[in-house]
């Protein structure tokens, strides 16, 4: 993380910082995100569905979480946050995951930085749907209909996460 010039607000998930002119903001509580791609034995490709607050509605998405949120693991590996997050989210497991790409998923906003991964093998062991704090839906949609499907759901009024495309570039 490269220390701001200057803090502007601090609470208790987010800071906004100052860098010169640059305004931007960073996580108080994690080393950054990452980002699941998963395709089920069956080919289905797996998407959550979630209301995000700061659009005011729900949006698709790859499952993903954040990296080092919980007390006394912050220094936690990224592959052990998907693993975590996969299963929470979404109720599969997945027997290892294959390193795709790190980057900033929003570089003129926040210094986070995201690692991707592709789960290798998931398998459903549970329901998913997020932890208490959470109401995920959970999608195994076709990767032949998938655009259909996401039009489909933006009609309906639900965001995609351009994320979402930049996953089926790496399951291609």
């Amino acid at each position: 993380m490269i220390l701001a010039d200057e803090t502007l607000f601090e609470g208790k998930f987010l800071r906004v910082c100052k860098r010169g002119r640059w305004e931007y903001v960073e996580r108080v509580n994690a080393r950054g995100a990452v980002v699941i791609v998963a395709q089920t034995e069956a080919g289905k490709v797996l998407l959550v569905e979630q209301y995000r607050a700061p659009m005011d509605a729900s949006v698709i998405e790859f499952p993903a979480g954040l990296v080092g949120d919980i007390a006394g693991d912050e220094d936690e590996a990224f592959e052990l946050a998907a693993a975590r997050e996969l299963e929470e989210e979404t109720g599969f497991r997945a027997r290892d995951f294959a390193f795709l790409t790190q980057g900033p998923p929003s570089a003129g906003l926040s210094s986070e930085m995201t690692w991707w991964v592709r789960a290798i093998d998931p398998e459903r062991v549970g329901e998913g749907g997020g932890d208490d704090s959470e109401a995920i839906s959970v999608h195994e949609v076709s990767p032949e209909g998938i655009e259909d499907w996401l039009r489909s759901r933006q009609d309906k009024g639900v965001l995609i996460d351009p994320k979402v495309f930049a996953g089926l570039y790496f399951l291609a």
